[in-house]
């Protein structure tokens, strides 16, 4: 093939990805005079921000109640949604541990959680079979919950507003605003803009928010958190590596009464990843796959390969005749402990959950991470406006509280799990499984990994798909049915989840011109490609 960077079949992503352009979320204007004035900001309302703010409002409380001399503490919650929870996708099973720590005084029955797990079963598929496998020990869900993250985002909500967190939702934050090299709090994104990206009728202006603390709460590869880390040059042993997950919510006659997980068929060998089939009720089931993105596979399209594994028995027998009630995609951070930025916090700014790469993919888990990361956050800050300093020695401590934290154990004890498998699933599994055993000890030190897009793709043929519109999807339908719901002022920024998320922009501009010509009485072109 040569050493061509770019032919018909072959590609280094990276040799052709666009400069992040810093400067467009680095801003170094001062304040607009009509400023919203806070103390602390959590920008984005998932898991980790919102325990964040909860945390943190009652430590304040405590502080009125015992006389400490705090003071008012203004604490605010920027969400991009128009509501809470609307860009959670519904499905995870979750250990409840620092919920239960939150909420003693509710147990697991007061809590916004499903069913408790108490069968699990795991699988390696082929195209026509499925193996049943000894569930791994950083598997086990026995005794965790499945739930809605929709439903935990909006309780959550509701706890912090009962607290007097100022939730915004429908406010995008756009940049930082900083000074030298402190964060003085964020600008969101102008408001009433007309599909041609003009003022219209509603038009408002970008508000700037400033405060004493800024919280990166955005989740994975938010641009603000990107452009944090790029614009101070806080790097990490390993570069972070991600995988996208396109998930499904359904409604079916069968009821599943076990956690499923997958691995091996419709993905590669040589692509990590693998499925999911949890039951949130009877007759409710979430459903996904997830993916490497450092596949070598110019062509994989996760969105396709879920169409292609819905049409396996072990997922066939649950869904057909069922209905397709919603889905989405979302990236994840999977390179764990070798990945962790040198530092999450700085002057002025913390950064916890997601943003801060805290998830553990040999266990599946993030959502308890995120919150335990925003009650340290909280813990934190708390201290630093007692002392009155919130610059970067006095927000030192989050770092250390994370380090000392179960979240960096359990990260440190599966350090090369995931990176174990860039050899293979077979090689990959055999070393984790060594792994496990040694509880981390094995292979003790670090694999090196490149960033996802330093690896070379070949193309590989694959067989199209063609939906049926029963079991099977594609993209444009349920892209044209999201954008005629979304509100004009949020297309922007739900367009750039999308792309986040892996779908391509010739999908996402066709489904711009299909809804634009519904929405305005033009032709249905539905047989577009």
């Amino acid at each position: 093939m040569g050493e061509s960077t770019f032919s018909s079949s072959f590609l280094i992503p990276s040799r052709h990805q666009r400069r992040f352009p810093l400067e467009r979320f680095i801003v170094r204007d001062a304040p607009d005079p009509e400023h919203v004035p806070l103390d602390v900001v959590f920008v984005g309302a998932g898991p980790a921000g919102l325990a964040g703010a909860i945390e943190l409002a009652r430590l304040v409380q405590r502080d009125h109640a015992s006389g400490g001399g705090l003071g008012d503490v203004q604490i605010g919650v920027l969400e991009k949604a128009s509501s809470l929870g609307e860009h959670c996708l519904s499905g995870a099973v979750v250990n409840p541990r620092p919920l239960l720590e939150m909420f003693p005084e509710l147990g697991p029955e007061g809590l916004p959680l499903r069913a408790r797990v108490r069968a699990e079963r795991v699988y390696l598929l082929g195209r026509n079979r499925a193996i049943p496998l000894p569930v791994p020990p950083t598997m086990r869900n026995h005794g965790f919950y499945v739930a809605s993250i929709c439903e935990l985002v909006r309780w959550l909500g509701e706890r912090a507003e009962e607290l007097g967190v100022n939730v915004f939702t429908g406010f995008p934050a756009d940049a930082l605003l900083v000074e030298g090299d402190r964060v003085r709090g964020v600008r969101t994104a102008p408001s009433g803009l007309d599909r041609g990206g003009q003022p219209g009728s509603a038009f408002a202006p970008p508000t700037d928010i400033v405060a004493r603390v800024t919280v990166l709460s955005e989740g994975t590869r938010g641009s603000l958190t990107q452009a944090y880390l790029q614009w101070q040059r806080i790097r990490s042993p390993n570069p972070q590596i991600f995988a996208l997950g396109v998930k499904e919510l359904w409604e079916t006659r069968r009821p599943l009464h076990a956690v499923v997980h997958t691995l091996g068929w419709p993905l590669a060998a040589d692509t990590f990843g693998g499925s999911f089939m949890y039951p949130l009720e009877p007759n409710l089931v979430a459903l996904g796959l997830v993916a490497g993105l450092d596949s070598p596979d110019l062509n994989l399209d996760v969105h396709a390969r879920l169409q292609e594994m819905k049409e396996h028995r072990l997922f066939r027998d649950y869904l057909e005749g069922g209905e397709m009630v919603e889905w989405g995609a979302k990236t994840i951070p999977e390179g764990g402990y070798h990945s962790l930025p040198e530092r999450c916090h700085g002057d002025g700014l913390l950064m916890i959950g997601d943003a801060a790469g805290l998830v553990d993919v040999s266990s599946l888990k993030g959502i308890h991470y995120a919150i335990e990361s925003g009650r340290l956050a909280a813990r934190t800050i708390f201290a630093a406006l007692k002392k009155g300093d919130t610059t970067a020695d006095g927000l030192r401590g989050y770092d250390d509280l994370l380090r000392q934290s179960f979240i960096t154990r359990d990260l440190h004890r599966t350090r090369n799990m995931r990176l174990a498998f860039k050899r293979g699933l077979y090689v990959g599994g055999a070393m984790a499984a060594l792994m496990t055993a040694s509880r981390g000890a094995f292979l003790g030190g670090k694999i090196d990994v490149r960033e996802d897009a330093a690896v070379p793709r070949t193309r590989r043929s694959t067989d199209a798909l063609v939906p049926d519109g029963k079991l099977t999807f594609g993209k444009l339908e349920p892209l044209v049915s999201l954008m005629q719901q979304t509100p004009v002022d949020n297309l922007l920024p739900m367009l750039v989840d999308k792309l986040n998320a892996g779908v391509d922009l010739k999908t996402l501009v066709t489904a711009a011109a299909l809804a634009n010509a519904r929405a305005f009485g033009g032709q249905d072109y539905t047989g577009y490609h």
